[in-house]
């Protein structure tokens, strides 16, 4: 009786609750537990060693690291108090979470492993090369857009909107600064890009039809928006069937000052709610990436963040 009462104890905690419904589907290791669980690493170590005490989770080596899984009980009476409390909690929310944080953090794993063998890859930018910079692969990449609607939301006064639109079909920004459109209008026409227009609005109510786009950016305007969701909604909105949405956005971050230097309203975002957010509206193919890192103080992280509308 006093096993089947220390169980229970276990068992009441959500944090250790979470953390056998992970270990339970896959072995996972600290690290990816806390980019699951949005947890530091001192509070879900000190989870796993109850845990461990209890036999409900063992571990295992490999190299360095240490893989994680779930144990039950043997006993058939404790084992079914242990399933009954998992079956229980699949449906609460961060449960939910998780489970889709973890389908992320395993794509991530699997690219890391394909990495590995790709040593080529993995070489550009370590060695000098005359000619070769990350600016210049840009714009041959910029060449390579195909002929599609693209709407860039907050896009500022559109200096990536200007690249694009040399082979898009149409490029359309939206800004909620009359002078920042005033701005790009006047770029759009010294530059002659027919194909390039700008309008006046919210990117949390785009002045835009439904299914108007093949692809919406939100390049660095996701931390403007009073409600971030929404913009995303809007994106899946003017998106047709197989349309995409690109999200470059900073990491989250504790630098507060960007409230007062640039009229930031979010210090960024984890990558767990960048993903939720794409995966909740019903976006498929959906990615979250660090992409790029700041060399001086605060260090600021940009995020890349994709996904595919069904069609």
């Amino acid at each position: 009786m006093a096993d089947a009462v220390e169980l229970m104890k276990l068992l009441s905690d959500a944090t250790r609750l979470r953390l056998l419904a992970l270990l339970q589907s896959e072995p996972l290791s600290v690290v990816e537990l806390q980019e699951i669980m949005d947890m530091g690493q001192s509070r879900i170590s000190s989870h796993l060693a109850l845990l461990r005490q209890a036999n409900l989770v063992e571990d295992r080596k490999e190299g360095k690291k240490s893989f994680y899984s779930s144990t039950p009980p043997l006993d058939p009476n404790q084992k079914v108090l242990f399933e009954a409390a998992l079956v229980a909690s699949t449906e609460l929310l961060p449960f939910v979470e998780d489970g889709r944080s973890l389908d992320r953090v395993l794509a991530k794993r699997r690219a890391e492993s394909e990495a590995y063998f790709n040593m080529v890859a993995s070489r550009l930018g370590k060695q000098y090369c005359p000619g070769r910079s990350w600016e210049s692969i840009g714009h041959f990449l910029l060449l390579l857009t195909p002929r599609i609607d693209i709407v860039d939301l907050g896009a500022g006064e559109g200096v990536l909107a200007q690249l694009l639109a040399r082979r898009a079909k149409s490029v359309i920004c939206i800004d909620n600064s009359p002078a920042m459109v005033k701005v790009g209008e006047a770029l759009a026409k010294e530059h002659e890009f027919t194909n390039l227009s700008y309008k006046l609005g919210d990117i949390e109510k785009v002045p835009l039809p439904d299914e108007s786009a093949d692809l919406a950016l939100l390049s660095q305007a996701l931390h403007h928006a009073n409600k971030p969701d929404k913009a995303i909604a809007e994106a899946w909105r003017i998106l047709r069937p197989g349309g995409r949405i690109v999200v470059l956005d900073l990491n989250q971050h504790n630098f507060e000052k960007v409230r007062e230097l640039y009229a930031d309203r979010w210090l960024g975002f984890s990558p767990n709610r960048l993903y939720h957010w794409i995966k909740e509206i019903g976006f498929g193919d959906v990615s979250v990436d660090p992409v790029s890192r700041e060399e001086k103080e605060p260090f600021f992280e940009t995020l890349l963040a994709t996904g595919k509308k069904p069609d």
